[in-house]
């Protein structure tokens, strides 16, 4: 399967239709692989990034945004370490965004993803995003009690209000030259728990477990509601969700290395040309530097 194919396979197209039940959090496409046969196709894909990534640097035209969602242990830590690891840190930047602050909490919920945008020639990683505001604020309305609303502020459409606002912000990203990659990591319930057992067996993981993430485990399928609408809701044409299996940790990467390369090999990114003024500066240093 060339990667064209593979990649409308996981891109959702017709989020009308779309239902994450009917996702298999466990689908390889046929690729039957190691760990290390899976390493080696990722590292095919970080040879190209980092050359892309360069020419993007030095374009000094497009940014682009990648936005990582996922239930606890869904393994977007992992996936961005690993497919980003050829990445030239001069060129990224990975922003986590954790409970809003105080001053946060002043503006509207996206202006603290707005001043941490990507410049021109970057990549820039949110983990976890401004959908939590559609998500676990929506799974718990308390949080939303806490954020000091207008009144006026209707309560029953304001997830509608939110979606409007989310696609009316991406749309204004692409238009002014900011390419946006969503993916939404999808594991299984199974597979969570397997992955939260790992950490409390092993030492070198405990620090990764928060109880907390039980009591959210309970509340799935309240979880998959909210990720069902908002993909249905802001899957647009330009900024469109990746749904990918996310129990195979490697296929995962595998997916999101092959993305990112055909985004950056789509903007044609290239190396500034220089001008016959230019050049002749050039020449001129040239015989300058050899004379001495």
């Amino acid at each position: 399967m060339n990667t064209v194919r593979l990649l409308s396979r996981f891109r959702v197209d017709k989020p009308a239709r779309f239902r994450l039940a009917a996702q298999d959090c466990a689908e390889t496409c046929g690729f039957d692989m190691s760990k290390d046969e899976a390493k080696a196709a990722l590292k095919d894909d970080l040879e190209k990034l980092t050359h892309l990534q360069d020419r993007l640097y030095a374009h000094n035209r497009w940014a682009v945004l990648m936005i990582f969602q996922g239930i606890d242990a869904a393994g977007k830590d992992s996936a961005i370490k690993h497919v980003m690891s050829g990445i030239n840190p001069q060129g990224c930047e990975v922003t986590s965004f954790k409970a809003p602050s105080a001053e946060e909490l002043d503006h509207d919920f996206l202006w603290r993803h707005a001043v941490k945008l990507p410049t021109r020639g970057r990549i820039g990683i949110f983990n976890r995003s401004y959908y939590e505001e559609v998500l676990v604020v929506r799974v718990h309305p308390e949080i939303l009690a806490r954020q000091q609303l207008p009144d006026a502020i209707d309560r029953k459409t304001i997830w509608q209000q939110r979606f409007e606002s989310i696609r009316g912000f991406e749309r204004h990203l692409t238009r002014t030259g900011t390419k946006v990659l969503k993916f939404f990591l999808h594991i299984s319930k199974d597979e969570q728990r397997k992955r939260f057992l790992e950490r409390l067996d092993d030492p070198e993981k405990h620090w990764k477990f928060n109880p907390g993430d039980l009591a959210e485990r309970k509340l799935w399928s309240r979880y998959e509601a909210a990720y069902d609408d908002m993909i249905r809701h802001t899957s647009i044409p330009e900024a469109p969700w990746y749904v990918v299996p996310a129990d195979d940790k490697w296929f995962c990467r595998m997916i999101i290395g092959a993305a990112l390369v055909k985004t950056l090999e789509d903007l044609r990114p290239h190396y500034p040309r220089v001008d016959k003024a230019m050049r002749r500066q050039m020449k001129q240093a040239r015989k300058a530097l050899l004379g001495e």
